[in-house]
């Protein structure tokens, strides 16, 4: 019976990896002469070697000997083939059920037989090597079988200085030629260029778009009722009146206010946030598209000329005034709406009368259809506009002007200028 020796045939790794292979497990005795069934390991922490077998011998090899694995966790420490093992025959348990067959092993084999824990990477590599899903050279921990420590150890460093564009340093590269020197270092940049830089949990977790939780504040007040009504009367107050986190930023120092339109958020109303600013901005109508998700803020810019004949104005288009600081009011110019007085519930003019007066109330409908008898009895104050049906919608530009010149005039008349509200 052949015994363990230093030549690469005899390689514990190697030997491991061809077992596994051929589908050959190796046998854990506690005598390198095994010859009897008694000399067979219950467990891994009496053993003291393994038997590995083919066709035409049978290999023993110490647990204790050390192998090609270097464990960086483990301060660069040359793993042994116990380790190894053990790690092979629980390579399907989670990180705390492997600490947890670790400890118990441990603990079972005493001062003798012990383990070392490899963390969750080194394991996945290992076990990745063993079943031969990675090639011979292309482990991470395993230094090469026929190249010195040094030699791997420059290799990394080379890795990461060629990482942070630096010059490559070999410490030992069995080169002594400077040609081929070069020639190799150059060959590593380009093997190392071709590596997936892994992310961390920041960046894993990072989105390339902001979203904007802020709608469900409404639907959870109505959970704080009953918890409300038992809660002392500072808590009652804080409920009542949640802090909110405004998705419109107010304006800049020394920067002009921008004005805000306020659209309806009822299903029924022809102009709503997926349609707004393509009616409003470039003059065309299109159903909107209640099956695609939208944001609760738009802007778009319009030039005004008796406001400001030079530069555009920029506005903001809301459909609900919940993110409201109280001086954003005054910034409101428009509000579109269907006749359904639920609309201003939340608003700081509750009354249509008192609103229109304040506001110019903008309702968009079909051209031909009665008005509704709400909005014919708020006056004045609401324009009325109504949409061809159909497929022709080259009379939408005629109707957005008029629109605009009802706002227009509206803003004027409050006191909007070159520099803003005055």
């Amino acid at each position: 019976m052949a015994t363990a020796n230093s030549t690469p045939a005899q390689d514990p790794l190697t030997l491991l990896r061809a077992s596994i292979a051929a589908s050959r497990p190796p046998i854990p005795t506690s005598t390198p002469d095994a010859s009897d069934a008694t000399d067979v390991a219950t467990s891994l922490s009496q053993a003291t070697h393994l038997l590995f077998n083919n066709d035409t011998e049978h290999t023993a090899v110490s647990l204790s000997q050390s192998t090609r694995f270097i464990s960086p966790a483990a301060g660069n420490k040359a793993i042994d083939l116990r380790s190894v093992y053990f790690c092979w025959q629980n390579r399907d348990l989670g990180a705390g059920e492997y600490i947890n067959a670790t400890q118990a092993l441990n603990s079972e084999a005493g001062a003798q037989g012990t383990v070392t824990n490899l963390v969750f990477t080194e394991r996945l590599d290992l076990v990745a090597w063993l079943k031969g899903e990675v090639g011979e050279e292309e482990s991470e921990f395993i230094v090469s079988a026929d190249a010195s420590r040094a030699t791997k150890a420059g290799a990394r460093d080379a890795a990461a200085t060629a990482a942070g564009g630096e010059d490559v340093e070999m410490r030992d590269a069995g080169v002594s030629d400077g040609v081929a020197r070069q020639r190799e270092e150059e060959r590593l940049r380009e093997i190392y260029k071709g590596e997936r830089r892994m992310g961390d949990h920041n960046t894993v977790l990072r989105g390339v778009k902001v979203q904007d939780f802020s709608g469900v504040r409404k639907f959870s007040a109505a959970f704080h009722v009953k918890s409300a009504a038992a809660a002392p009367a500072a808590v009652q107050q804080q409920l009542a009146t949640p802090a909110l986190r405004p998705s419109i930023k107010p304006p800049a120092p020394n920067r002009r206010a921008e004005p805000i339109i306020l659209l309806s958020p009822s299903a029924s109303s022809l102009i709503r946030m997926p349609n707004a600013k393509t009616f409003l901005q470039e003059g065309s109508y299109t159903l909107p598209d209640t099956t695609s998700t939208t944001t609760n803020l738009l802007h778009l810019t319009r030039l005004l000329p008796s406001i400001d004949p030079q530069k555009p104005l920029r506005f903001i288009l809301v459909d609900s005034p919940d993110q409201f600081r109280p001086d954003y009011w005054s910034r409101v110019v428009a509000v579109f709406t269907t006749g359904q007085a639920w609309q201003f519930k939340n608003y700081k003019w509750q009354a249509p009368a008192e609103l229109f007066g304040h506001v110019l109330g903008v309702y968009v409908g079909w051209k031909g259809e009665v008005l509704p008898e709400s909005v014919v009895g708020w006056g004045r104050g609401v324009l009325s506009v109504g949409l061809d049906k159909g497929g022709m919608r080259w009379r939408d530009r005629e109707v957005v002007e008029e629109v605009w010149s009802g706002i227009e005039g509206r803003m004027k008349g409050l006191g909007w200028g070159r520099e803003g509200l005055r």
